[in-house]
Protein backbone atom coordinates (compact mmCIF):
# COMPACT_ATOMS: atom_id res chain seq x y z
CA UNK A 1 0.00 0.00 0.00
CA UNK A 2 2.84 2.38 0.86
CA UNK A 3 4.52 1.51 -2.45
CA UNK A 4 1.36 2.37 -4.42
CA UNK A 5 1.00 5.66 -2.56
CA UNK A 6 4.63 6.55 -3.24
CA UNK A 7 4.24 5.84 -6.97
CA UNK A 8 1.08 7.95 -7.13
CA UNK A 9 2.74 10.82 -5.28
CA UNK A 10 5.81 10.62 -7.55
CA UNK A 11 3.70 10.74 -10.73
CA UNK A 12 1.62 13.61 -9.33
CA UNK A 13 4.79 15.52 -8.46
CA UNK A 14 6.19 15.08 -12.00
CA UNK A 15 2.93 16.32 -13.60
CA UNK A 16 2.81 19.40 -11.37
CA UNK A 17 6.47 20.13 -12.12
CA UNK A 18 5.84 19.92 -15.87
CA UNK A 19 2.93 22.34 -15.57
CA UNK A 20 5.15 24.69 -13.63
CA UNK A 21 7.86 24.61 -16.27
CA UNK A 22 5.29 25.18 -18.99
CA UNK A 23 3.89 28.16 -17.12
CA UNK A 24 7.35 29.69 -16.73
CA UNK A 25 7.99 29.20 -20.42
CA UNK A 26 4.84 31.10 -21.36
CA UNK A 27 5.80 34.03 -19.17
CA UNK A 28 9.09 34.48 -21.05
CA UNK A 29 7.73 33.68 -24.48
CA UNK A 30 7.39 37.29 -25.61
CA UNK A 31 10.13 38.95 -23.58
CA UNK A 32 13.84 38.09 -23.43
CA UNK A 33 15.04 41.07 -21.45
CA UNK A 34 13.46 44.09 -19.84
CA UNK A 35 13.71 46.83 -22.47
CA UNK A 36 14.12 50.44 -21.32
CA UNK A 37 11.49 52.26 -23.38
CA UNK A 38 12.47 55.55 -21.77
CA UNK A 39 15.95 55.21 -23.30
CA UNK A 40 14.37 54.79 -26.74
CA UNK A 41 12.10 57.80 -26.29
CA UNK A 42 14.89 59.96 -24.89
CA UNK A 43 17.18 59.10 -27.80
CA UNK A 44 14.51 59.89 -30.38
CA UNK A 45 13.56 63.16 -28.66
CA UNK A 46 17.10 64.36 -27.94
CA UNK A 47 18.97 63.20 -31.03
CA UNK A 48 16.32 63.14 -33.76
CA UNK A 49 13.23 65.22 -33.03
CA UNK A 50 14.68 68.33 -31.39
CA UNK A 51 17.65 68.67 -33.78
CA UNK A 52 15.27 68.19 -36.71
CA UNK A 53 13.00 71.00 -35.54
CA UNK A 54 15.97 73.22 -34.75
CA UNK A 55 17.35 72.75 -38.26
CA UNK A 56 13.91 73.30 -39.73
CA UNK A 57 13.39 76.56 -37.86
CA UNK A 58 16.86 77.80 -38.78
CA UNK A 59 16.42 77.01 -42.47
CA UNK A 60 12.90 78.42 -42.46
CA UNK A 61 14.23 81.71 -41.05
CA UNK A 62 16.76 81.87 -43.91
CA UNK A 63 13.93 81.15 -46.33
CA UNK A 64 11.90 84.07 -44.93
CA UNK A 65 14.87 86.40 -45.29
CA UNK A 66 15.52 85.30 -48.89
CA UNK A 67 11.84 85.72 -49.77
CA UNK A 68 11.69 89.18 -48.23
CA UNK A 69 14.73 90.21 -50.23
CA UNK A 70 13.22 88.84 -53.44
CA UNK A 71 9.87 90.60 -52.99
CA UNK A 72 11.64 93.88 -52.20
CA UNK A 73 14.01 93.53 -55.16
CA UNK A 74 12.55 91.12 -57.74
CA UNK A 75 15.31 89.77 -59.98
CA UNK A 76 16.40 86.42 -61.36
CA UNK A 77 19.39 86.36 -59.00
CA UNK A 78 17.24 87.01 -55.93
CA UNK A 79 14.65 84.53 -57.16
CA UNK A 80 17.30 81.82 -57.38
CA UNK A 81 18.45 82.57 -53.82
CA UNK A 82 14.84 82.25 -52.62
CA UNK A 83 14.38 79.00 -54.57
CA UNK A 84 17.52 77.49 -53.03
CA UNK A 85 16.42 78.62 -49.56
CA UNK A 86 13.04 76.96 -50.15
CA UNK A 87 14.73 73.71 -51.12
CA UNK A 88 16.94 73.72 -48.01
CA UNK A 89 13.99 74.45 -45.70
CA UNK A 90 11.74 71.83 -47.28
CA UNK A 91 14.56 69.29 -47.17
CA UNK A 92 14.79 69.94 -43.41
CA UNK A 93 11.06 69.33 -43.20
CA UNK A 94 11.58 65.76 -44.45
CA UNK A 95 13.45 65.08 -41.19
CA UNK A 96 10.71 66.63 -39.04
CA UNK A 97 7.49 65.63 -40.80
CA UNK A 98 7.36 62.22 -39.08
CA UNK A 99 6.89 63.78 -35.65
CA UNK A 100 3.40 65.05 -36.37
CA UNK A 101 2.05 64.60 -32.84
CA UNK A 102 1.72 66.40 -29.53
CA UNK A 103 3.34 69.78 -30.01
CA UNK A 104 2.69 69.57 -33.77
CA UNK A 105 -1.10 69.61 -33.34
CA UNK A 106 -2.71 73.04 -33.79
CA UNK A 107 -6.09 74.80 -34.03
CA UNK A 108 -6.27 74.61 -37.83
CA UNK A 109 -4.75 71.15 -37.99
CA UNK A 110 -1.34 69.58 -37.63
CA UNK A 111 1.98 71.04 -38.75
CA UNK A 112 2.14 68.47 -41.54
CA UNK A 113 -1.29 69.46 -42.80
CA UNK A 114 -0.61 73.19 -42.66
CA UNK A 115 2.85 73.30 -44.18
CA UNK A 116 3.22 69.99 -46.03
CA UNK A 117 -0.04 69.46 -47.95
CA UNK A 118 0.26 68.59 -51.63
CA UNK A 119 -0.81 68.85 -54.39
CA UNK A 120 -1.72 72.52 -54.04
CA UNK A 121 -4.70 74.22 -55.64
CA UNK A 122 -3.54 76.77 -58.19
CA UNK A 123 -7.12 78.04 -58.41
CA UNK A 124 -7.38 78.80 -54.68
CA UNK A 125 -3.97 80.45 -54.56
CA UNK A 126 -4.69 82.70 -57.52
CA UNK A 127 -8.12 83.55 -56.11
CA UNK A 128 -6.63 84.66 -52.78
CA UNK A 129 -4.04 86.71 -54.65
CA UNK A 130 -6.60 88.41 -56.88
CA UNK A 131 -8.68 89.46 -53.86
CA UNK A 132 -5.59 90.40 -51.83
CA UNK A 133 -6.61 87.97 -49.09
CA UNK A 134 -3.51 86.78 -47.28
CA UNK A 135 -5.02 86.09 -43.85
CA UNK A 136 -4.60 82.28 -44.22
CA UNK A 137 -7.22 81.95 -41.50
CA UNK A 138 -8.96 79.04 -43.19
CA UNK A 139 -8.82 75.30 -43.74
CA UNK A 140 -7.61 75.60 -47.35
CA UNK A 141 -4.34 73.89 -46.51
CA UNK A 142 -3.71 73.26 -50.21
CA UNK A 143 -3.31 77.01 -50.73
CA UNK A 144 -0.32 77.55 -48.45
CA UNK A 145 2.63 75.79 -46.82
CA UNK A 146 5.88 74.75 -48.43
CA UNK A 147 4.19 73.52 -51.58
CA UNK A 148 2.14 76.69 -51.91
CA UNK A 149 5.40 78.66 -51.69
CA UNK A 150 6.92 76.31 -54.26
CA UNK A 151 4.15 77.12 -56.76
CA UNK A 152 4.68 80.84 -56.20
CA UNK A 153 8.46 80.66 -56.60
CA UNK A 154 8.86 78.05 -59.31
CA UNK A 155 5.64 77.66 -61.29
CA UNK A 156 6.36 75.99 -64.66
CA UNK A 157 7.43 79.12 -66.50
CA UNK A 158 10.80 80.74 -67.14
CA UNK A 159 12.49 82.57 -64.30
CA UNK A 160 12.07 85.85 -66.14
CA UNK A 161 8.31 85.32 -66.32
CA UNK A 162 8.14 84.47 -62.62
CA UNK A 163 10.02 87.66 -61.74
CA UNK A 164 7.69 89.67 -63.95
CA UNK A 165 4.70 88.45 -61.92
CA UNK A 166 6.13 90.12 -58.82
CA UNK A 167 5.33 93.57 -60.07
CA UNK A 168 1.96 92.69 -58.52
CA UNK A 169 1.87 93.77 -54.86
CA UNK A 170 -0.92 91.30 -54.09
CA UNK A 171 1.33 88.46 -55.17
CA UNK A 172 4.17 89.75 -53.02
CA UNK A 173 1.82 90.02 -50.04
CA UNK A 174 0.56 86.48 -50.45
CA UNK A 175 4.00 84.91 -50.87
CA UNK A 176 5.28 86.69 -47.77
CA UNK A 177 2.21 85.66 -45.78
CA UNK A 178 2.66 82.00 -46.78
CA UNK A 179 6.35 81.94 -45.92
CA UNK A 180 5.93 83.79 -42.62
CA UNK A 181 3.11 81.42 -41.68
CA UNK A 182 5.45 78.45 -42.22
CA UNK A 183 7.99 80.12 -39.94
CA UNK A 184 5.38 80.80 -37.26
CA UNK A 185 4.01 77.24 -37.31
CA UNK A 186 7.47 75.68 -37.15
CA UNK A 187 8.60 77.98 -34.31
CA UNK A 188 5.59 77.05 -32.16
CA UNK A 189 6.40 73.35 -32.43
CA UNK A 190 10.13 73.80 -31.87
CA UNK A 191 9.52 76.00 -28.82
CA UNK A 192 7.10 73.45 -27.38
CA UNK A 193 9.58 70.57 -27.68
CA UNK A 194 12.29 72.57 -25.93
CA UNK A 195 10.03 73.95 -23.20
CA UNK A 196 8.33 70.97 -21.62
CA UNK A 197 6.92 68.68 -24.27
CA UNK A 198 10.11 66.60 -24.46
CA UNK A 199 9.73 65.65 -20.79
CA UNK A 200 6.05 64.80 -21.31
CA UNK A 201 6.89 62.57 -24.27
CA UNK A 202 9.86 60.78 -22.70
CA UNK A 203 8.18 60.11 -19.36
CA UNK A 204 5.15 58.41 -20.96
CA UNK A 205 6.83 55.00 -21.13
CA UNK A 206 3.85 52.65 -21.32
CA UNK A 207 2.56 50.80 -24.38
CA UNK A 208 -1.07 51.94 -24.32
CA UNK A 209 -2.61 54.01 -27.11
CA UNK A 210 -1.53 57.32 -25.57
CA UNK A 211 2.01 56.32 -24.65
CA UNK A 212 5.13 57.81 -26.18
CA UNK A 213 6.08 54.55 -27.91
CA UNK A 214 2.59 54.10 -29.36
CA UNK A 215 2.37 57.69 -30.59
CA UNK A 216 5.85 57.52 -32.11
CA UNK A 217 5.23 54.18 -33.78
CA UNK A 218 1.88 55.21 -35.24
CA UNK A 219 3.13 58.50 -36.68
CA UNK A 220 6.27 56.79 -37.99
CA UNK A 221 4.23 54.04 -39.64
CA UNK A 222 1.76 56.58 -41.04
CA UNK A 223 4.62 58.65 -42.43
CA UNK A 224 6.00 55.59 -44.20
CA UNK A 225 2.53 54.97 -45.62
CA UNK A 226 2.41 58.53 -46.93
CA UNK A 227 5.55 57.93 -49.00
CA UNK A 228 4.14 54.72 -50.40
CA UNK A 229 0.58 55.88 -51.00
CA UNK A 230 0.81 59.60 -51.77
CA UNK A 231 4.34 60.34 -52.93
CA UNK A 232 4.38 57.23 -55.15
CA UNK A 233 1.06 55.38 -55.45
CA UNK A 234 -1.16 58.36 -56.25
CA UNK A 235 0.88 59.93 -59.08
CA UNK A 236 1.57 56.46 -60.47
CA UNK A 237 -2.18 55.86 -60.68
CA UNK A 238 -2.05 52.79 -58.44
CA UNK A 239 -4.49 53.87 -55.74
CA UNK A 240 -8.06 52.60 -55.49
CA UNK A 241 -10.37 54.23 -58.04
CA UNK A 242 -7.59 55.45 -60.32
CA UNK A 243 -7.58 54.35 -63.94
CA UNK A 244 -4.37 56.01 -65.08
CA UNK A 245 -1.23 57.74 -63.87
CA UNK A 246 -1.56 61.35 -62.70
CA UNK A 247 1.98 62.84 -62.79
CA UNK A 248 0.82 66.29 -61.70
CA UNK A 249 0.03 64.85 -58.26
CA UNK A 250 3.70 64.33 -57.41
CA UNK A 251 5.25 66.13 -54.46
CA UNK A 252 7.28 69.20 -55.51
CA UNK A 253 5.80 69.25 -59.02
CA UNK A 254 6.93 72.80 -59.87
CA UNK A 255 10.55 72.53 -58.69
CA UNK A 256 10.88 69.00 -60.15
CA UNK A 257 12.65 67.90 -56.97
CA UNK A 258 10.33 65.02 -55.98
CA UNK A 259 13.07 62.38 -55.94
CA UNK A 260 15.27 64.49 -53.65
CA UNK A 261 12.53 64.77 -51.03
CA UNK A 262 11.44 61.15 -51.45
CA UNK A 263 14.97 59.96 -50.64
CA UNK A 264 15.31 62.28 -47.64
CA UNK A 265 11.93 61.22 -46.24
CA UNK A 266 12.74 57.52 -46.50
CA UNK A 267 16.17 58.07 -44.94
CA UNK A 268 14.43 59.47 -41.88
CA UNK A 269 12.08 56.48 -41.71
CA UNK A 270 15.19 54.28 -41.60
CA UNK A 271 16.91 56.56 -39.10
CA UNK A 272 14.07 56.12 -36.60
CA UNK A 273 13.99 52.35 -37.06
CA UNK A 274 17.72 52.07 -36.36
CA UNK A 275 17.69 54.82 -33.73
CA UNK A 276 20.41 56.77 -35.55
CA UNK A 277 20.92 60.37 -34.54
CA UNK A 278 20.99 63.09 -37.19
CA UNK A 279 24.78 63.08 -36.89
CA UNK A 280 24.86 59.39 -37.83
CA UNK A 281 25.52 57.90 -34.37
CA UNK A 282 23.74 54.56 -34.02
CA UNK A 283 21.87 54.48 -30.73
CA UNK A 284 18.54 53.03 -29.52
CA UNK A 285 15.64 52.62 -31.93
CA UNK A 286 12.94 50.13 -32.87
CA UNK A 287 15.69 47.71 -33.93
CA UNK A 288 16.96 47.33 -30.36
CA UNK A 289 13.42 47.18 -29.00
CA UNK A 290 12.61 44.26 -31.29
CA UNK A 291 15.85 42.46 -30.41
CA UNK A 292 14.77 42.44 -26.75
CA UNK A 293 11.60 40.48 -27.61
CA UNK A 294 11.45 36.72 -28.10
CA UNK A 295 11.35 36.15 -31.86
CA UNK A 296 12.38 39.72 -32.57
CA UNK A 297 15.85 38.96 -33.89
CA UNK A 298 14.43 37.12 -36.89
CA UNK A 299 12.11 40.05 -37.67
CA UNK A 300 15.05 42.46 -37.38
CA UNK A 301 17.06 40.48 -39.93
CA UNK A 302 14.15 40.29 -42.37
CA UNK A 303 13.31 43.97 -41.94
CA UNK A 304 16.92 45.07 -42.50
CA UNK A 305 17.10 42.96 -45.64
CA UNK A 306 13.94 44.58 -47.04
CA UNK A 307 15.08 48.06 -46.06
CA UNK A 308 18.17 47.37 -48.15
CA UNK A 309 16.01 46.31 -51.11
CA UNK A 310 14.08 49.58 -50.93
CA UNK A 311 17.33 51.54 -50.79
CA UNK A 312 18.66 49.69 -53.83
CA UNK A 313 15.47 50.43 -55.78
CA UNK A 314 15.62 54.13 -54.85
CA UNK A 315 19.30 54.37 -55.84
CA UNK A 316 18.47 52.92 -59.27
CA UNK A 317 16.07 55.76 -60.08
CA UNK A 318 17.11 57.72 -63.18
CA UNK A 319 18.33 61.29 -62.76
CA UNK A 320 15.03 62.74 -63.98
CA UNK A 321 12.08 64.40 -62.33
CA UNK A 322 9.44 62.03 -61.03
CA UNK A 323 6.74 63.35 -63.36
CA UNK A 324 8.98 62.73 -66.38
CA UNK A 325 9.68 59.17 -65.23
CA UNK A 326 5.98 58.46 -64.74
CA UNK A 327 5.22 59.73 -68.24
CA UNK A 328 8.11 58.13 -70.12
CA UNK A 329 9.58 55.20 -68.19
CA UNK A 330 7.79 54.30 -64.94
CA UNK A 331 9.45 50.89 -64.43
CA UNK A 332 12.08 52.02 -61.93
CA UNK A 333 9.70 54.08 -59.82
CA UNK A 334 7.13 51.25 -59.86
CA UNK A 335 9.87 48.97 -58.51
CA UNK A 336 10.40 51.35 -55.58
CA UNK A 337 6.70 51.18 -54.75
CA UNK A 338 6.71 47.37 -55.01
CA UNK A 339 9.65 47.05 -52.61
CA UNK A 340 7.98 49.46 -50.17
CA UNK A 341 4.82 47.37 -50.29
CA UNK A 342 6.89 44.34 -49.27
CA UNK A 343 8.29 46.30 -46.34
CA UNK A 344 4.77 47.09 -45.11
CA UNK A 345 4.33 43.58 -43.69
CA UNK A 346 7.22 44.03 -41.28
CA UNK A 347 6.16 47.48 -40.13
CA UNK A 348 2.40 46.94 -39.82
CA UNK A 349 2.18 43.25 -38.95
CA UNK A 350 5.35 41.73 -37.51
CA UNK A 351 6.36 44.73 -35.40
CA UNK A 352 2.98 45.53 -33.89
CA UNK A 353 2.43 41.86 -33.10
CA UNK A 354 5.70 41.52 -31.20
CA UNK A 355 5.66 44.92 -29.52
CA UNK A 356 1.98 44.82 -28.60
CA UNK A 357 1.23 48.16 -30.23
CA UNK A 358 -2.15 49.01 -31.73
CA UNK A 359 -2.56 50.91 -35.00
CA UNK A 360 -4.55 54.01 -34.03
CA UNK A 361 -4.89 55.61 -37.48
CA UNK A 362 -6.95 54.55 -40.49
CA UNK A 363 -4.61 52.14 -42.29
CA UNK A 364 -7.14 50.66 -44.68
CA UNK A 365 -5.02 51.44 -47.73
CA UNK A 366 -4.81 48.05 -49.35
CA UNK A 367 -1.08 47.99 -48.46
Amino acid sequence: MATIFFKFYFVFFIIISLFGLSSCGNETETKKTEFDRKELLDNVATNLIIPSYQNLESNTTLFVEATQNFTQNPSIANLEVAQNAWKSAYLSFQDANVYNFGAAQGTLGSLLENVGTFPVSETKIESYISTNNSSLNNFDRDSRGFLGAEYLLFDTESKANIVEKYTDQNRKNYLLAVVQNIQSEVKKVNDSWQNGYKETFVSNTGTDAGSGVSILFNEWSKSFESIKNFKLGLPLGRRAGQTQAEPKLVEAYYSKESITFLKAHFENIERIWYGKALNGQDQVGFEEYLESIEGGEAVVLETKAQLEEVRKAINLLPNESLQVQINSNPTAINNVLTEMQKLTRFFKSEMISLLGITITYDSGDGD
